[in-house]
């Protein structure tokens, strides 16, 4: 019997149907987004949003209903949520279900006047997995390649901030033991895990901690420098000692570590993990954090 998945009509929460939906950004199957486009003659800044589910799971729907929308296409603000491939289809691994991300920035850019928007003004953000990919979109130097026969790829990666849910620190997960403050098993099984998260099918014959290349490149968290855009990160998670995965994954000391880095390096970022007593005083969500960063730039 063939299963046929659920199609999302992309409708958000105010009723309002795609101005583009299902539009191809490249050649995988799941290169595509909805496009919602802010009423107004003079080009739009753009938010991103970039669904978790870990790299093998989620879609673009997740954020149809979020309450952000209306404040942003009130304010002017363009808003699109994208699909990737994920990171057990080729070319495997965390970093190219990222690199889809990349490409829809730079795709957006070198597209910005078919879809009315202001290129020099956007945005990023999502949960777990898509807002480890807003990191490291952040906090990554500008990936455009001049030389590259895809004019697409000439474009800037740069954003104008970004934001992030349920974050991770960092995907070179070696270090996450150090972040959380507790020795994590290492067992076969989860060796065999983070070979697919670097985008080998399996740690076999692998000395996966001397992979440095592939870790650098994973590291957004060391990636971060001043220059950076500023971030706004919020990891609601319960503290304490890790019982599954999911606490591993989204604890809020992740999002300490972030902060204090980005404290170390002095870019701004204003993070909110309340479980650890971590608010911002300036009492801002995403949304009056990423309008004030259209209006200065």
């Amino acid at each position: 019997m063939t299963v046929v998945s659920e199609i999302i009509e992309p409708i958000n929460i105010r009723g309002e149907r795609a101005t583009f939906s299902n539009q191809k950004y490249g050649l995988h199957e799941k290169n595509v987004f909805d496009i919602w486009l802010a009423k107004t003659e003079k080009p739009t800044p753009l938010v991103i949003y970039i669904h978790g589910g870990g790299f093998v799971g989620g879609d673009k729907s997740k954020y149809y209903q979020s309450h952000d929308w209306p404040r942003f296409l009130e304010n002017g603000i363009s808003i699109a949520t994208i699909n990737y491939r994920f990171m057990n289809e080729a070319p495997y691994g965390i970093l190219a279900s990222m690199n889809d991300s990349k490409r829809f920035v730079q795709f957006i850019r070198y597209h910005a006047e078919k879809y009315n928007i202001d290129k020099s003004k956007i945005a990023c953000t999502g949960g777990s997995a898509g807002a480890g990919t807003a990191l490291w979109l952040a906090f990554s130097d500008d990936m455009a390649n001049a030389e590259d026969r895809d004019p697409v790829l000439r474009e800037s990666t740069r954003l104008t901030c970004a934001g992030a849910f349920a974050t991770q620190s960092t995907y070179d997960i070696f270090q996450w033991d150090k972040i959380l403050g507790i020795p994590l098993s290492q067992t076969a099984e989860q060796f065999h895990s983070i070979a697919r998260a670097f985008g080998f099918k399996s740690a076999e014959n692998l000395d996966l901690r001397n992979e440095t290349d592939i870790r650098a490149n994973l590291d957004f968290m060391a990636k971060m420098d001043k220059n950076d855009p500023p971030v706004f990160i919020f990891n609601r998670h319960r503290a304490g000692i890790p019982e599954n995965q999911d606490d591993i994954n989204h604890h809020p000391l992740h999002a300490k570590a972030l902060k204090e880095h980005a404290e170390q390096v002095g870019l701004e970022a204003i993070v909110y993990a309340p479980e650890i007593g971590i608010n911002d005083p300036s009492g801002k969500d995403l949304v009056d954090f990423f309008l004030s960063k259209f209006a200065k730039n």
